[in-house]
């Protein structure tokens, strides 16, 4: 896939997760947050949890998962630790981590509390 399309095919995979979510009764807090370290794909609330979602997208969701490296995993518990020190309850705050898989038919697979940080 060229640079422009895998580009463009990434931004509706994560739009159509936050759908997803939102659909489900969580609300869409960001999509693209952007901290010092990098880039959160998708926030959304899930009751009193902030739920942070790491996109991949690829043919089956298998080759999707197998694309989630370590150093994306730091990445992202950097950036969360700089979104929940906006929280409330700051680094204290409920949070998990999900990752949504997504498939060349658009077919999602949410898998929650993916990621752990301990």
């Amino acid at each position: 896939m060229s640079g422009s399309i895998s580009y463009h095919a990434g931004l509706a995979a994560e739009d159509g997760v936050a759908r997803l979510y939102a659909r489900a009764g969580c609300p869409v807090l960001a999509k693209r947050w952007r901290g010092q370290g990098g880039e959160i794909d998708v926030i959304v609330s899930d009751g009193e949890e902030t739920v942070f979602v790491e996109v991949k997208k690829s043919d089956t969701h298998a080759a999707a998962a197998q694309r989630i490296t370590a150093r994306q995993t730091k990445r992202m518990f950097d950036c969360a630790g700089e979104y929940m020190a906006e929280l409330p309850d700051g680094l204290n705050s409920c949070v998990r981590f999900d990752v949504a898989l997504v498939d060349a038919t658009g077919r999602i697979e949410i898998i929650e509390n993916a990621l752990y940080t301990g």
